[in-house]
């Protein structure tokens, strides 16, 4: 274990909470994870107790020491579809990059579409043999694919030459994905949703970790939140109360509701493992303090001054500047503790990003 100093809370915000100016910082282009650590839960791992404003530097597999007996964690479960594909538009043979972004039937989807002058309502494209038309454009310049196949057959064109959509930080071929990347770019609990990015706070772990966290006395809860294509948008605006997020498709069962009031009752602490996690907890939560089942589009909005209610730690990877991840994280942890807590990780030369380290970040540890 290598501790750190302690992190000043006293510090004042330099600009209005509102101000994206405000989560930005520089990072080494060395420090972005091009690929993951060997072994999942072989990441670092920064832990910080936001009550006695320290923090220490440790590992992933580390975790079960560093839980109590009895916490509870929320994994979201979704599972990523490999949604990038690559074709050809019928008649002029261009090329066309295609991602595929939210499911309106079993073969029909928005999608954004590259370049999107050539792809006018009516065109067609040829995607590894099945050909996709364009019916409508949306207002937000995606376009409505409809593929012309039965939905096994869509899910073997996935298959076959889907390409899973890592973030463009990440630089891969123009090819179908290595096989390397189609198991690490999923946690091991992966099981439904058709995602289009991870969350990654759970690619660290491994089924053994769990079970070793299980036998520590804590308990392992999922929710499912689609990742969209937010994820992939940098904000757009100066001024954080004109941004508005990308709706995802979110769930929570009745029996995980009751699970989790139950456990808040007991006083046991409710651990986020990742942001969306975080969302969906946030998203479920009723005025006095309950978590109801929910089963539909979250467009929640963690930001400062907001007080986070659903949770009482957060597991989390690092985030990338002037991203609503960074803005929710800033909400957890107070004014620019994350700035102080980014430059040590920096220092120390953590690894950033999807594939990159993490951070557990406690109430109290």
């Amino acid at each position: 274990m290598q501790s750190a100093p302690a992190i000043s809370a006293a510090s004042a915000a330099p600009t209005p909470w509102w101000d994206i100016t405000a989560y930005d910082y520089d990072l080494p282009p060395e420090l972005i994870a091009q690929a993951p650590a060997a072994q999942r839960d072989a990441s670092r791992l920064l832990v910080y107790d936001m009550r006695r404003a320290a923090l220490t530097h440790r590992h992933f597999a580390e975790l079960p020491r560093l839980l109590r007996s009895g916490d509870v964690l929320v994994v979201n479960d979704c599972r990523v579809m490999p949604a990038r594909l690559f074709g050809t538009r019928a008649g002029s043979g261009g090329a066309v990059e295609i991602l595929l972004t939210e499911r309106v039937d079993a073969t029909t989807w928005h999608a954004m579409v590259r370049p999107g002058r050539a792809c006018k309502p009516g065109a067609r494209l040829d995607i590894a043999g099945v050909t996709a038309q364009v019916r409508d454009c949306l207002p937000d310049g995606q376009r409505v694919l409809a593929f012309a196949c039965t939905p096994a057959e869509f899910e073997a064109l996935l298959q076959r030459a889907g390409v899973v959509p890592l973030p463009p930080y990440i630089k891969r071929p123009r090819a179908p994905s290595a096989a390397a990347d189609r198991e690490r770019y999923q946690t091991v609990y992966a099981r439904a949703g058709c995602a289009i990015a991870a969350p990654t706070a759970g690619l660290h772990f491994t089924t053994a970790l769990l079970d070793a966290l299980r036998a520590h006395g804590c308990q392992i809860l999922a929710v499912t939140l689609d990742v969209g294509i937010g994820t992939f948008q940098p904000v757009a605006v100066d001024d954080l109360r004109q941004h508005q997020m990308h709706r995802e498709q979110c769930c929570i069962t009745a029996a995980t509701a009751t699970t989790l009031n139950a456990a808040r009752a007991a006083g046991r602490r409710i651990i986020a493992v990742g942001t969306t996690a975080l969302r969906t907890l946030e998203s479920c939560l009723d005025p006095h303090g309950q978590f109801q089942p929910f089963n539909g589009p979250t467009g929640i909005f963690i930001h400062p001054p907001l007080r986070i209610r659903a949770i009482d730690g957060l597991l989390t990877n690092f985030h990338l500047p002037r991203s609503t991840l960074l803005v929710l994280l800033a909400a957890w942890l107070g004014p620019n503790i994350w700035r102080e807590l980014y430059a040590e990780a920096i220092c120390q030369h953590y690894r950033f990003y999807s594939y990159g380290d993490a951070m557990l970040l406690l109430q109290e540890c």
